[in-house]
C-alpha cells in the first residue's frame, strides 16, 4: 500500500525491504499490521453481502428468465448476478475500505502522530473535515471494477459446476447429499484466480 501511494516520507522509490525497515523503525513491529483491523472489519460484511446478494440476484434472474429450479442458470446470468452482488457489497462497505486505505497507506514519521487512529476515528475525522460524501471518494471506479471482477469470479464457478456436475447421491436416510466443502473451495479459488488475472489493475486502483 505504501509503495502504491508513495506516502513513505521519501521522494525516491523505496524497495520492499527498505519500506519494512522504515515501518518497524517508526512504528514498531505492530506497524506492519496498521490498518489490518479495518481490513478484517471490511471483509466480513463485504463477503457476507456478496454471497447473500448473489443468491438473491440468482433467484430473481431465475424467475425473470423462467429458468426451472432443476436447470442451471446460463453463464451470462451467473456473471450478471455476481457482478451486481459485487457492486452492492462495494457501495455498502466502501467507507471501511476507505478507512483501511487511509490508515495503512501513509507511514507515520518519527516524532509525529498518526492523523488517523483506528477505524471509527478515521471515518469520523474524514466526515468532519471533508464532509460525509468524502467517505465515498473514489467509489466510482471501485464499483465499476467490482462488476466484472465478481462477475468473472461467480461466472467461473458456474462454468465449473456445469463442466463437473455434482453426482446426486443420497445418505442412509434418503436425503440428498450436498457437494463437499473441498469442491466448493476449489471452484471458489479458481474463480478468484480468474478474476484476479483479468482485473489486477483495478485492485491496484481501488482495492478488493
Amino acid at each position: 500500500m505504501l509503495s502504491q501511494t508513495g506516502e513513505h516520507g521519501s521522494k525516491e522509490k523505496q524497495s520492499l525491504l527498505s519500506l519494512y525497515r522504515k515501518i518497524i523503525a517508526n512504528e514498531g513491529i505492530l506497524g506492519l499490521w496498521a490498518g489490518n483491523g479495518a481490513n478484517l472489519l471490511r471483509v466480513f460484511p463485504a463477503k457476507a453481502v456478496v454471497f447473500s446478494c448473489n443468491d438473491q440476484y440468482r433467484t430473481i434472474l431465475r424467475g425473470v428468465t423462467l429458468t426451472p429450479q432443476d436447470q442451471s442458470l446460463a453463464d451470462h446470468l451467473n456473471f450478471l448476478a455476481g457482478g451486481m452482488a459485487g457492486m452492492t457489497a462495494t457501495v455498502v462497505t466502501y467507507p471501511l475500505d476507505l478507512a483501511r486505505g487511509r490508515i495503512s497507506g501513509k507511514l507515520k514519521m518519527e516524532g509525529t502522530n498518526r492523523h488517523y487512529n483506528g477505524i471509527l476515528n478515521t471515518v469520523v475525522v474524514t466526515a468532519r473535515e471533508e464532509g460525509i460524501l468524502a467517505l465515498y471518494k473514489g467509489v466510482k471506479p471501485t464499483v465499476l471494477g467490482a462488476m466484472p471482477y465478481e462477475g468473472i469470479k461467480f461466472g467461473t464457478v458456474g462454468v465449473l459446476e456445469k463442466m463437473f456436475p455434482h453426482e446426486r447421491t443420497y445418505d442412509a436416510n434418503g436425503n440428498l447429499e450436498k457437494p463437499s466443502v473441498w469442491r466448493k473451495l476449489c471452484f471458489g479459488g479458481a474463480g478468484g484466480v480468474m478474476a484476479g488475472l483479468f482485473f489486477f489493475s483495478n485492485g491496484k486502483g481501488g482495492g478488493k
